[in-house]
């Protein structure tokens, strides 16, 4: 008779969506391998460790850097054994395998963390992995089925064997001429055999006694995306070897990912079991790097497979019913380590490896934040578990079928940083990630302690044997009931006859037989009566069993409302802390946002400050120069204004004198007799004799006054060139230019400037009252730098003819006062008058012009 069961993960109500647990994430940190290596990796509590970049990492980031913390759930330093870490980390999910749910744990970090020696163990220091199977055999040992009562088929579920086909299969196996098992008690692997702590006694605390337990191991490795059976045994071809084949991943009924065709071993010991992995191990893709001696080019997966099926009621074979067969599966993964080719140097196959174990690390990576972005943002988006083998063999991990628990192992050396800085990174997000708790599974229904009382029974009717006499030699589960009753009774005396006279034999015979028969009635006397007994107390067993069901189904109900409350206040709080921890999320991104606006709003400041100082620096400096400037600039136009001043002052002085010596020329020309022209006196002769006169200013005694420029009789000892143009008119004014030693020319020649000190010209245009207006233009010559002669204009006289109107000229009557007459005389003689003024910038110049005098009344 067979039983078929699946069971691996069940359907999907045997997962409680609204139960979840985290990602349980676990760091570990190696020793450095030299004591004077930098140190970049710090652990500064049991849950959280510290990163401090390196000196050369701070050189190229030119001095910018920081320090940051990374939380897990606990953190193992370098001094910790294997011992505790397992107790911490695997020893739940060894405990959860028993009870019949999945586990996933892998290992994860860059090359030469210390991966493979924390999953597998050094001599004398074993690993995560014997230590799992040593917990569980110490557990199960007693309790385990014979070979072949589990069988495994090829769609991942398991049958369930009578003993008869047990038997019948183990002699089939043992006629095949195929590699064995090692059996127990073989002399072990010297390299594996300190490996296994014989001594070591941790065992699960709940077993179910009234179980049969089968353990399977089977060991794969995935290799460039490609998935191998490191078990397989391939016959061996010295002419023609064959590669190994790949092996392709398949979805059972209950939609579990599995590998087809995988070599699935029994084992009933932890030596037997760790030589299985052993030979497997050898098998493995390891090359020489650059960073690590022995790099493991591949991920390895070590699954272990716990069958188990109840005992039926007597406690003797096992449950034959599929719906009660359980099969659980714990994972040990050591994942390849991921690496830069900039780093390792690898070329050719190597680094095509290396390319294929980051792609597969990367897909990993993308299937936790896609997981942990629908969780956080209730997003639906597809994970994409089928980009990588990895990911895909361990997709229903992440769906809810297990706990899943993860050990980043890092190495502190400083040349790890930036690899290291990833993997915190990773392992922060994964923590992030919720997997749905499964349900535990359905009671069997069966009166418990079956397998005790099954052995108690077995034990009593030893003894009783043993006190009656019967043979006890061999063992209780070797010989049949009849065998053992039939021993009980006395033995049989001879009964062969010799002698027609004897009278012994038959005697004996009948005795015997007469005592026989009296000990089997006692016998079913005493079976009557014990099975009147057991009855009696099943039936007090049933009401007493009965009336505590009753009493635990009432404290069953109180305390599943009280769970329910309980759950409900929990999954309430859960939500609360959800949202808190997101609004903590937020408010951190926002204050590490506001902070960095603030240092940058403080070099910002200090920029401007600095700015402001050098502006304000500058600012005084320029006002001490504009200062400096503006008194320099008004002391010099100080001085220029005194000295337009003064020079002012000597203008009005020199335009007074003028006016004078015109006066005195006219009043001499007047007082001269007619016959005689009068001469001019000149103005050396007037200077040297002054008149008094009240209406001019002193000159100021500050300013010194420049010598007055002479007018006509300069040219007596001048040449002069007197340019007339041919159509001069002449006049006849009272003034006449006379100008001594002159060159009349019509037009200015080079020959006639070259000879001559000045040069005067006599310019006529009409005045706007119709008369004649002569100009005469004097000038200075001067001899060029090329040898030429130029004319410099200095003077300009205008002299003006008017004609009175309605004026009469009255003589003075003879008694009049000759001062008084003569003054009259030359008013009414002259009607001319002359004013000085300013003619341009070239100096000073006369204009005569004649107007009518009003006379005095």
């Amino acid at each position: 008779m067979k039983a078929a069961a699946r069971t691996p993960r069940r359907p999907r109500k045997g997962t409680n969506p609204a139960l979840r647990d985290p990602v349980g994430v676990y760091c570990r940190v190696r020793p450095l391998s030299r004591a004077d290596h930098e140190c970049c990796i710090e652990v500064v509590s049991d849950t959280a460790v510290q990163l401090h970049p390196p000196d050369a990492f701070r050189v190229c980031r030119n001095g910018e850097y920081r320090e940051t913390q990374y939380s897990f759930k606990e953190v193992f330093g370098t001094l910790v054994e294997q011992k505790e870490l397992f107790d911490v980390v695997a020893k739940p999910l060894v405990e959860d395998l028993i009870r019949g749910k999945n586990g996933l744990l892998f290992t994860y970090g860059v090359t030469g963390s210390g991966k493979t020696h924390t999953m597998t163990g050094s001599p004398g220091d074993g690993g995560l992995l014997p230590r799992c199977l040593a917990m569980i055999f110490n557990s199960i040992g007693p309790f385990q089925a014979k070979r072949f009562v589990f069988k495994l088929d090829d769609k991942n579920g398991v049958d369930v064997q009578s003993e008869v086909e047990a038997l019948l299969e183990r002699q089939r196996r043992e006629a095949l001429p195929i590699p064995k098992t090692p059996a127990g008690k073989k002399q072990l692997d010297p390299d594996f055999a300190d490996m296994i702590d014989a001594h070591d006694g941790c065992r699960a605390e709940e077993v179910d006694e009234d179980n049969v337990y089968a353990v399977f191991v089977s060991y794969v490795e995935i290799y460039n995306n490609y998935i191998y059976d490191l078990l397989e045994e391939a016959p061996f071809d010295s002419i023609k070897p064959k590669p190994p084949q790949s092996k392709i991943l398949r979805e059972d009924q209950n939609h579990n990912m599995y590998v087809t065709g995988c070599t699935e071993v029994e084992v009933k010991s932890t030596e037997e079991a760790f030589e299985v992995f052993w030979r497997g191990q050898k098998k493995r893709r390891i090359a020489n790097t650059q960073l690590n001696r022995e790099s493991s080019r591949s991920h390895s997966v070590f699954i272990i497979k716990l069958a188990q099926a109840p005992l039926d009621a007597d406690g003797d074979n096992v449950l034959q019913e599929k719906e009660q067969i359980t099969l659980s599966q714990l994972s040990l993964v050591d994942l390849a380590g991921s690496e830069r080719t900039t780093r390792t140097k690898a070329e050719g196959s190597r680094l095509r490896e290396a390319g294929n174990i980051n792609q597969s690390l990367m897909t990993l990576r993308t299937c936790i934040e896609v997981l942990r972005e629908n969780q956080l943002y209730g997003t639906n988006k597809m994970v994409p578990y089928r980009d990588s083998k990895l990911t895909h063999l361990f997709k229903n991990y992440f769906d809810g079928e297990g706990k899943v628990r993860m050990i980043v192992c890092v190495n502190p050396k400083a040349e790890d940083y930036e690899e290291s800085l990833q993997v915190m990174r990773f392992a922060e997000m994964t923590q992030e990630v919720e997997v749905a708790r499964p349900v535990d599974r359905p009671l069997c229904g069966l009166t418990p302690g079956r397998r005790l009382r099954n052995q108690a029974f077995r034990e009593e009717l030893s003894r009783k044997l043993q006190l009656r006499g019967g043979p006890v030699a061999a063992g209780p589960e070797e010989q049949s009931a009849a065998e053992l009753f039939f021993q009980s009774f006395p033995p049989l005396p001879s009964c062969e006859l010799l002698d027609i006279n004897d009278d012994q034999t038959l005697p004996k015979l009948i005795e015997t037989l007469e005592q026989r028969h009296k000990m089997r009635q006692m016998l079913a006397e005493e079976f009557a009566k014990n099975v009147l007994a057991f009855k009696t107390m099943l039936q007090e067993f049933d009401s007493s069993v009965a009336s505590k069901e009753n009493y635990i189904q009432g404290k069953l109900a109180e305390k599943e409302k009280t769970i329910t409350g309980q759950r409900t206040e929990m999954e309430r709080l859960e939500k609360k802390i959800k949202t808190l921890e997101y609004k903590m999320e937020i408010l951190e991104k926002t204050a590490t946002i506001y902070e960095e606006d603030k240092r940058n709003l403080q070099q910002e400041l200090e920029s401007k400050s600095q700015k402001l100082q050098r502006q304000a620096s500058d600012k005084r400096r320029l006002e001490a120069r504009l200062q400096g400037m503006v008194a320099e600039t008004s002391l010099k136009w100080e001085k220029e204004c005194e000295r337009r001043v003064a020079a002012k002052q000597l203008e009005m002085q020199n335009k007074l004198w003028v006016k004078d010596e015109k006066l005195k020329q006219l009043k001499a020309i007047v007082t001269e007799p007619r016959a005689e022209r009068p001469e001019r006196p000149s103005r050396e002769r007037e200077r040297e004799k002054p008149l008094p006169r009240s209406v001019s200013p002193s000159p100021a005694p500050a300013v010194p006054v420049a010598p007055l420029r002479p007018r006509r009789s300069r040219s007596a000892g001048e040449r002069w060139v007197d340019h007339r143009p041919a159509g001069h008119v002449p006049t006849e004014t009272l003034l006449q230019p006379r100008v001594p030693r002159a060159i009349t020319v019509e037009a200015p020649s080079e020959r006639a400037l070259a000879r001559c000190d000045r040069y005067l010209l006599t310019h006529q245009e009409l005045a706007s009252d119709g008369e004649i207006q002569t100009k005469l233009i004097k000038g200075d010559v001067f001899k060029t730098r090329g040898g030429g002669q130029a004319v410099q204009f200095t003077d300009i006289e205008t002299l003006r003819q008017e004609s009175p109107t309605g004026r009469k000229r009255r003589s003075s009557p003879p008694d009049a006062d000759p001062a008084g007459s003569e003054c009259t005389d030359v008013e009414t003689r002259c009607s001319v008058a002359v004013e000085m003024r300013a003619g341009s910038a070239l100096g000073p110049g006369f204009q005569h012009h004649a107007q009518p005098k009003r006379r005095k009344p």
